[in-house]
């Protein structure tokens, strides 16, 4: 029972920390005035339902219902990611206070499912914590473009115009 276990509960904190994700990144995008940062959000809750459903596919616990009610149930407003984008509303910076905690958080569930997946033995379900992780970090890269373009920071879309010969 010890691995299974194991696996089972990091997918518990998996879908938990996916729903949470998705939560910041459509409140994000609600809210958000730049178009450019707007879809970013956009696609980043779009990214992590896919998360959610590889992860919610192998889970057997019954606490969260099924995929379908889960994704209805509302935001944790105790989560404190969440709890920090709805203190950036209202001020004059509230796209660059998104974004920097957007960074912070993607980086910190690299670092979480890194660890996670070295203890899983299920090949399967190691896979999808390694995948996820590969495009956690392809958000994170994205997000600190976009940072960079609302910043008027050079950022890889704006590469070629200052590239030296």
């Amino acid at each position: 029972m010890g691995r299974e276990y194991q696996l089972q509960e990091a997918l518990k904190l998996a879908i938990k920390g996916e729903k949470d994700s998705i939560d910041f990144y459509r409140k994000a995008a609600s809210i958000a005035t730049n178009e450019r940062a707007k879809k970013v959000f956009e696609f980043l809750a779009n990214e992590e339902v896919g998360h959610l459903k590889s992860f919610f596919d192998h889970f057997k616990g019954g606490e969260f219902g099924n995929l379908e009610t889960y994704m209805k149930t509302p935001p944790d407003l105790e989560n404190l990611t969440y709890k920090a984008l709805l203190k950036a509303v209202g001020n004059g910076t509230y796209e660059q206070q998104a974004l920097e905690i957007a960074m912070k958080e993607e980086k910190a569930v690299v670092d979480q499912y890194t660890v996670l997946a070295k203890d899983i033995v299920d090949p399967l379900v190691k896979g999808i914590f390694e995948r996820v992780v590969k495009e956690t970090q392809g958000h994170y890269d994205m997000i600190e473009d976009e940072y960079m373009h609302l910043m008027g920071m050079v950022d890889k879309t704006d590469m070629d115009t200052f590239v030296r010969e």
